[in-house]
């Protein structure tokens, strides 16, 4: 059949056969496929770490699933193994924190000042170029072993992400908008409620979960260097102890932590975001004949 446009119009019998592969394909991508399939690629790993763990791979270095298990639930029943938990999680949250007030402070700055902006601005470059681990023996020496230490370091990371993310979302807003709020009678308040506050927001949630595992890791390498306690300070024992297994533990728990700070930004991200309407609408299924 033949339309007025000199289409061909397609026939039921030609249409089916696709819908039907599509609609069997998406039958293989559902959550609960998702979740199975990660779920046996971790356990085919717990398998082969466990077969290759001494034949092949040296049980000093790599442990065994069985003795991680055996060291994971000895961290996590004694007093000594949460007291390194808390004391990290307590620097990574004060750290991160911290890092992003002081790195959202400096991009709403320089960002709503521009000449302040190009007078600074490399000279924040040239500060963030430094590594930030090498950063930490003068912190040591300036704030002692203590957990101040190592909350100054962890911020380093989360406030330089904040403000580079910060900073040039505000040189990229739309001017056309500003001017159109301004034209209008907008005053200060308006273009932060109607212009700042929409364009900044994907970037300043994108921030928070790069920055979380960099107060992370911030944290962990200052305990390596110099702590009394923290969950660095038990895996730099434990590797100087050749424990492997307990090492491995001690992994687990920063993965779990990693875990739920990325789950709770997360959501924060989309509950903010759906507040503020801009959240991406879903977009309509195909219609099925």
């Amino acid at each position: 059949m033949v339309t007025a446009t000199g289409q061909p119009v397609k026939k039921q019998s030609q249409v089916a056969p696709a819908t039907k592969r599509r609609s069997s394909g998406s039958r293989w991508q559902g959550p609960l496929t998702l979740v199975a399939l990660r779920l046996a690629v971790i356990a085919l790993a717990l398998v082969l770490w466990q077969v290759l763990s001494g034949p092949v791979l040296p049980e000093y270095a790599v442990s065994k699933p069985t003795d991680v298990a055996d060291a994971l639930g000895k961290l996590l029943t004694s007093s000594s193994g949460w007291t390194d938990i808390k004391t990290t999680a307590i620097e990574v949250a004060a750290g991160f924190g911290i890092g992003v007030a002081v790195g959202a402070l400096m991009g709403l700055l320089l960002g709503s000042f521009p000449l302040a902006g190009r007078v600074l601005e490399p000279l924040v470059a040239a500060f963030n170029g430094i590594p930030k681990i090498a950063l930490a023996p003068l912190f040591l020496l300036f704030f002692g072993i203590g957990v101040w230490s190592k909350i100054t370091i962890a911020l380093i990371g989360p406030a330089f992400v904040m403000f580079y993310n910060i900073y040039l979302g505000l040189r990229l807003r739309e001017r056309e908008l500003v001017e159109v709020v301004q034209v209008m009678g907008g005053r200060r308040h308006h273009l932060l409620t109607y212009v700042t506050i929409p364009t900044l927001a994907a970037p300043f949630f994108a921030a928070l979960k790069t920055g979380g595992p960099l107060a992370i890791l911030g944290v962990i390498g200052a305990e390596f260097i110099a702590s009394t306690e923290g969950i660095g300070h038990g895996l730099f024992t434990s590797a100087m102890n050749l424990d492997a297994a307990t090492e491995f533990a001690g992994l687990i728990v920063l993965i779990v932590m990693t875990l739920l700070l990325n789950g709770l930004l997360t959501w924060l991200d989309k509950l903010a975001l759906r507040r503020l309407g801009l959240s991406a609408r879903r977009r309509p299924t195909d219609a099925r004949t």
